[in-house]
C-alpha cells in the first residue's frame, strides 16, 4: 500500500507517499480500508518538532483520525464491509495512523457509523466533531438559552462548535483577530475582531470556548457573567502553558474553568455526535479536499494556512 512515513522532522514539501506493506491483522485490531482522512494541527506539530521525542514510534505513518472500511475485523465482530470512523488513542503516535491506504487500529477506537454523508464529508467529523461536542456538551453544558462566547472561531474547530451550537438554538458571538477573517465567522449572532481585550467589551455571555489558549484564557474568564463556564480546549494563540496562574486571582469568584481532552473517544458519544448531525440534516463544515495522490498540496495548504477549515484527504475509488 502507499502510506507517509515519518522518521525525522518533515516540511509540507518532503513529504512522499511510499510503498509498505499492508498491516498484518492482529487480535483485537481491525483492519481499516482507508476512504478520507482529515488533516490536524496535531500532525503538524509531530512533522515539525514532536517526532524528535523519544516517545514517538519511528518510523509511524502520521494521523490521528479517519473514516473507511473494516477489510478485515479480525475477532472484534465488526462485519466486514462495515463503515466505520476511528480516531485517537494513540494513532499516528504509539502506532501507525491513516495517512495510508490501509490503517491497523484498535478496536477500542474504531466506531461503526450508519451515515449516507459522502467520504469527503465524513472525513471532516472524527476527531474535529468530537472535540467541539465534548467540549460543548460534556464541559460546558451548553443548553439552548446560553449565549456561547467562541474566541478564536477561525479554524475547523471553530466552524464545528458554531454549527452545533446555532442548530442547538444556541446565541453564538465569534472572535477573530484578523479582519479579513470576519466574513468567515458571519454565520454567528455576532461577530467580534478581538484586539487581546474582551473583559468589558461583552455582555450576557454564558458560556466560552477558548480556542487561543493560554494567551487568551486569563481576558476570556473575566470577559463572561458570573455562574459562566470557561473552556480551554485550543492553542491557536502558541502558548502552550500559563506561568504564574494563580486560580485563587484569575479565576473570578463564581466563573467555572475546564478543559478538553479528546483522547478518550466512545461509542455513546460518537453515536450522539451522529444522530444530532442527522437529526437537524447538517453537513460537516469542510474547508477544502484533496486527492489521495495530492497529499503534499494538502499539508502544504496547512502549513501555509491558506485553506479556511477543515483539509480532508480522500481515496480514488
Amino acid at each position: 500500500m502507499r502510506a507517509v512515513v515519518l522518521s525525522r522532522v518533515t516540511n509540507a514539501a518532503d513529504i512522499r507517499l511510499s510503498e509498505v506493506p499492508v498491516p498484518k491483522v492482529r487480535p483485537g485490531w481491525v483492519l481499516i480500508k482507508v476512504k478520507a482522512f482529515g488533516l490536524n494541527h496535531s500532525e503538524k506539530l509531530l512533522r515539525q518538532s514532536e517526532i524528535q521525542a523519544d516517545y514517538i514510534r519511528k518510523p509511524v505513518i502520521p494521523g490521528i483520525e479517519c473514516a473507511g472500511e473494516v477489510a478485515d475485523p479480525s475477532d472484534t465482530g465488526l462485519p466486514a464491509g462495515q463503515k466505520v470512523i476511528a480516531l485517537m488513542g494513540g494513532m499516528g503516535r504509539s502506532f501507525n495512523g491513516s495517512y495510508a491506504e490501509y490503517a491497523l487500529l484498535p478496536a477500542q477506537n474504531v466506531f461503526a457509523i450508519e451515515s449516507d454523508l459522502p467520504w469527503e464529508v465524513l472525513g471532516a467529523v472524527p476527531e474535529t466533531y468530537f472535540t467541539a461536542w465534548g467540549s460543548l456538551f460534556e464541559c460546558l453544558c451548553l443548553t439552548v438559552g446560553d449565549t456561547l462566547l467562541i474566541r478564536g472561531a477561525t479554524c475547523a474547530l471553530g466552524y464545528a462548535a458554531m454549527q452545533l451550537a446555532k442548530a442547538l438554538g444556541c446565541k453564538v458571538i465569534a472572535t477573530t483577530h484578523r479582519t479579513e477573517k470576519l466574513p468567515l465567522i458571519a454565520a454567528a449572532d455576532e461577530s467580534i475582531l478581538d484586539g487581546g481585550r474582551l473583559t468589558g467589551v461583552l455582555r450576557g455571555v454564558t458560556k466560552a470556548l477558548d480556542l487561543v489558549g493560554p494567551r487568551s484564557l486569563k481576558d476570556t474568564l473575566t470577559a463572561v457573567e458570573k455562574g459562566a463556564i470557561v473552556c480551554q480546549t485550543g492553542i491557536l494563540g502558541g502558548i502552550y502553558t500559563l506561568n504564574g496562574f494563580d486560580p485563587i486571582k484569575d479565576i473570578p469568584n463564581g466563573v467555572y474553568l475546564t478543559g478538553f481532552f479528546s483522547n478518550y473517544p466512545s461509542r455513546k458519544i460518537i453515536d450522539e455526535i451522529f444522530a444530532f448531525i442527522h437529526e437537524k440534516k447538517l453537513i460537516p463544515v469542510c474547508g477544502k479536499v484533496f486527492d489521495f495522490e495530492h497529499l503534499r498540496d494538502a499539508v502544504a495548504a496547512q502549513e501555509e494556512g491558506t485553506v479556511n477549515g477543515k483539509i480532508v484527504v480522500v481515496m480514488k475509488e
